[in-house]
């Protein structure tokens, strides 16, 4: 009897694309940001006063949805409560994530375009440098998601660097951001 959460090769392989796929894009946009020349211009807010007010509060409803997310994931994998995980779970965690990318988007060109790669600083370094892996680790955890004999240990993790590359990108701008003022980035 083969152990129901074994990899196939042909897992192996896949997952191996996805991650791979993910560490291209991150690369991809490291590299853009780095040899494009910002402009330093605040182009659209969005309502916002100021383009880095749109990114901070853009930043804390993308966060609050990644809790979500969390929060959700450990249901789903019955960490927290108990019996099944109703459908309404489910769907609350694919939908909290889809909203938070989307709110993530206008963030990520901004910082991009306006600001490029950065790296004066050791905040600015680490901000930069997790900005790019975010969206690397999020494409690597969604193409994940449709490879069937995939290790178990796949979503938890690739999920749980998602999130922890997010908190990085966030305590690195809006964390900052309230606790020093208005940065000079």
């Amino acid at each position: 009897m083969t152990d129901p959460g074994a990899s196939t090769p042909r897992a192996t392989w896949l997952l191996g694309g996805a991650v791979l796929a993910g560490a291209a894009i991150s690369i991809a946009f490291g590299v853009y940001g780095s040899q494009h020349t910002p402009t330093f211009e605040s182009g659209w807010t969005l309502g916002f006063p100021t383009q880095i007010q749109m990114k901070v509060w853009l930043a804390v409803a993308a966060s609050i949805l990644a809790l979500a997310q969390l929060l959700t994931a450990l249901r789903m994998y019955g960490r927290i409560g108990s019996g099944q995980p109703s459908p309404q779970i489910a769907r609350a965690h694919r939908w909290s994530g889809r909203i938070a990318v989307v709110l993530t988007l206008p963030i990520a060109y901004h910082c991009l375009w306006s600001l490029g790669f950065q790296s004066y600083s050791t905040r600015v370094l680490v901000h930069s440098l997790a900005g790019c892996a975010f969206y690397g680790a999020f494409v690597a955890k969604m193409l994940s998601l449709h490879i069937k004999a995939a290790p178990r240990w796949t979503l938890p993790l690739l999920g749980a660097l998602t999130f922890t590359v997010f908190a990085a990108v966030v305590l690195t701008s809006a964390g900052w951001w309230f606790t020093h003022g208005q940065p000079t980035y």
